[in-house]
């Protein structure tokens, strides 16, 4: 098998690739990009059985076939090289690589393309589109949300609720909870699907521009994210989602409405002074101004600053994760954000006071037991 292809699409291609693969002693052959050549085409492949990811790309080729090649030294050795072309000769019997550049020759150890590990069908599956600009935000609004406890394996993924009516896109570890709503996209039917969050933050470090549309198709095992010359396939999360709904307070009679920013960057330097297990900060709430507090006991650490708000309800002391309120501020991108309140051992809500009406934003994590 022989084929010419360029040095920086070549490259371009096996970097999407490359973010499923990853050492694993037990199958060595999941360390590999699958090369396929067929009809002057390059389809290439890798998967850690979980995700698989696959690209196709043009080249110049007589022949057919397929290898398995060793992923890191490829990738190693191409970054180095100035655009030019590649010719990759491969021997069949001894799954031998031979890359030739116009100045040298180099060889290395494939296996046989045979070995590597096949990517389940897609039939029988349902599909929806959604623009990437929109893929895109529903994954940095969701996904740091995502549990890392394995024996509750639906909250290591992110919940798409498909209906009607839109899609609800849900992730909690049941300390902070994150529900995004989108009305612009509807699904032909109602279906619940838990998508691991590996494989979303691939898809985010690979989704073009704001004007590709993304299809995804499902069944009851498998969802398939297509776009251009790119396909990612996940195994979803098996076991039923928790019922968030059921967390949510609907009765919040304290309502602070403060700047994101100066509310982040506060957060930022108070966060330093706090205890480094807990994250602890006080906020305490009065008339229209907000004293956020941290202190570590055991080094005598402590900061106060003072920020100027919109209130409407009783004075409060109400104490949260500083890190938990990081992570929401920094996934909401409008200028003013709402907590709303009800009282400081019940759940907060942090919302964007305006949002595009085609979307609905809440976000809620629970209180910490305040050290005074």
């Amino acid at each position: 098998m022989k084929f010419i292809v360029s040095t920086t699409a070549l490259l371009r291609n096996l970097q999407t690739v490359n973010g499923v693969v990853s050492p694993n002693t037990v199958l060595p052959i999941l360390e590999d990009f699958l090369f396929v050549v067929e009809k002057n085409k390059l389809t290439i492949s890798g998967t850690d059985l979980e995700t698989s990811i696959t690209t196709w790309m043009d080249i110049e080729s007589k022949s057919e076939g397929k290898v398995a090649i060793p992923a890191r030294i490829l990738v190693d050795y191409l970054k180095t090289l100035p655009e030019q072309p590649l010719t990759f000769s491969i021997d069949e019997d001894s799954c031998q690589v031979e890359i030739t550049t116009d100045r040298g020759k180099y060889k290395l150890n494939g296996e046989n393309g045979d070995d590597f590990p096949r990517v389940s069908s897609d039939d029988k599956m349902s599909d929806i589109i959604l623009p990437s600009g929109v893929l895109q935000k529903v994954i940095n609004k969701t996904a740091f949300a995502t549990g890392t406890d394995e024996l509750r394996p639906p909250m290591t993924g992110v919940l798409f609720q498909l209906n009607k009516d839109g899609i609800n896109f849900v992730a909690t570890d049941a300390h902070k909870l994150v529900r995004y709503r989108r009305t612009d996209a509807k699904a032909s039917g109602s279906a619940s699907l838990i998508m691991p969050k590996k494989a979303l933050n691939l898809l985010k470090s690979n989704l073009p521009g704001e004007q590709t549309q993304v299809t995804i198709s499902y069944n009851s095992s498998f969802a398939f994210f297509s776009y251009n010359n790119v396909k990612l396939i996940c195994r979803l999360i098996e076991g039923r989602y928790p019922d968030y709904n059921a967390v949510i307070p609907t009765e919040n009679p304290n309502r602070l409405t403060i700047n994101r920013a100066d509310f982040l960057n506060t957060l930022r330097r108070v966060i330093i002074f706090s205890n480094k297990t807990t994250h602890q900060v006080i906020l305490k709430i009065k008339g229209n101004e907000l004293i956020v507090n941290a202190q570590d006991l055991d080094f005598s650490n402590e900061a106060n600053e003072r920020l100027d708000c919109t209130y409407e309800g009783d004075n409060m002391e109400i104490g949260f994760n500083a890190k938990f309120l990081l992570e929401m501020l920094n996934a909401m991108d409008n200028e003013e954000v709402r907590m709303e309140l009800s009282t400081p051992n019940r759940a907060g809500l942090l919302l964007p006071t305006e949002s595009d009406p085609a979307e609905d934003l809440l976000m809620l994590v629970m209180p910490v037991m305040m050290n005074v």
